[in-house]
């Protein structure tokens, strides 16, 4: 493997500076000296908001942020366990973005911080569909075209090509990476009716599978769906598959989790345990310690958490701990509203699991209001005051990254 300071673009002199392909130069400091995998594995253990700065220090720092050989360790090891939170809030006339780094020591008093989105005059209100390593999905706010990949860190950008809409629609989109194919894709699921259909309920009774990977220049189709998806972005990417929940039938309504493979591009049910929580008709999958999980809703706020230990298998399901109803102190003035009436505007619930941390903590975003950290082993609920937070918004976790995506709409972690 070529060193660093050997690659294309870059050369030293005898001087001991680096100069760029543009002829200008800047001194050689001591981090470039190191050998390429041990500079690698101490930049790829620094915070997101420490690389930022470290890359401002001057030119040579900034290139080695971007190294490739930094974002394939970033995308090859395991997610962590301290992401970022990124709060999406509708402002009026337009959206924002903040974010909180949740690595350091003690986030709960963090300043939140609020990206300048570069494409905010062509779009200006979006939502956030997707988070994966590095890289926001966003769309126009009704789930139609544009649709943007974007690194909110680096601030790059791409708009992807027009799919295909139908006039009375409804959307589920999908967002994420295969560690095999190293390939990111958008997955979106149409249901759409024809204009000459009339019914009292709203039924849409075609469906259409649209695919984009990154790196080509059209939105492919895959055909129908089997499945009547709820609508809601997948918020599980476990080992190259996205998941979602059904929506519940009217003589069967316990709800049923179905897969996508990011690989061979099939929709699988996930099997379910024969007796437990997983047979009431509202949960929503999760990520639990790198499984897949279900928060179940039970009543009065109350919430069981169940984890699939081992992938596919079926009698691998158990329930890993059961959270309480909690009434977050920020929350307090909606008293006169019973908590069992409460409604998430997104979601169809009051409270919605987000991450387990490095510590154990689970963390919880309540009604779109407050971030609340649980900790189960003290069955103690903690609200986190973050500095300067909006509102009202809504939680995504997002593991930041250098990843840049360039104009031909390739993701520099989808190289080999």
């Amino acid at each position: 493997m070529d060193s660093y300071m050997e690659k294309p673009g870059k050369r030293m002199r005898s001087n001991d500076k680096v100069e760029d392909d543009d002829g200008s130069s800047s001194r050689a400091t001591g981090m470039e000296l190191l050998p390429p995998d041990i500079l690698v594995d101490i930049l790829s253990r620094l915070p997101i908001t420490s690389l930022m700065q470290f890359k401002f220090v001057c030119r040579a720092w900034n290139s080695l942020a971007h190294d490739p050989l930094l974002l394939q360790t970033q995308l090859s090891s395991k997610p962590s366990r301290n992401p970022c939170l990124i709060l999406h809030c509708d402002s009026p006339l337009r959206t924002q973005l903040y974010f909180v780094d949740l690595s350091v020591p003690d986030y709960h008093d963090e300043k939140v911080k609020r990206f300048n989105t570069p494409f905010q005059a062509a779009m200006p209100e979006f939502n956030v569909v997707g988070s994966c390593y590095g890289l926001l999905c966003l769309s126009d706010l009704f789930f139609n075209d544009p649709i943007y990949i974007y690194n909110p860190f680096t601030s790059d950008y791409i708009k992807l090509p027009e799919s295909a809409n139908y006039h009375d629609q409804e959307v589920v989109f999908g967002f994420g990476f295969h560690p095999v194919t190293k390939q990111y894709k958008v997955v979106k699921i149409v249901y759409y009716r024809n204009g000459h259909q009339r019914s009292r309920r709203v039924f849409y009774p075609q469906s259409e599978v649209q695919i984009f990977t990154l790196g080509t220049s059209a939105w492919r189709t895959l055909g129908k769906v089997p499945h009547r998806l709820v609508r809601s972005p997948s918020e599980a990417l476990i080992n190259g598959r996205l998941h979602w929940v059904t929506r519940p039938r009217r003589y069967h309504p316990a709800r049923r989790i179905i897969s996508f493979d990011l690989a061979d591009e099939q929709f699988r049910e996930v099997p379910k345990p024969d007796s437990g929580g997983l047979n009431r008709c509202n949960f929503h999958p999760a990520v639990i310690r790198e499984c897949l999980a279900a928060a179940v809703y039970g009543s009065y706020g109350k919430m069981e958490v169940w984890v699939m230990k081992e992938y596919n298998v079926k009698e691998s399901w158990m329930k890993q701990f059961s959270i309480g109803a909690y009434m977050p102190k920020r929350l307090k003035q909606n008293l006169e509203r019973p908590f069992k009436n409460w409604k998430n505007a997104v979601k169809g619930s009051p409270v919605r699991i987000l991450c387990e941390l490095e510590n154990s903590e689970i963390l919880l975003e309540y009604k779109n209001r407050v971030v609340v950290s649980y900790d189960p082993n003290r069955d103690k609920f903690r609200d986190v005051m973050f500095q300067g937070i909006p509102s009202f918004f809504s939680s995504v976790v997002h593991v930041a990254g250098f990843n840049w995506i360039d104009k031909s709409g390739d993701a520099s972690c989808a190289e080999t």
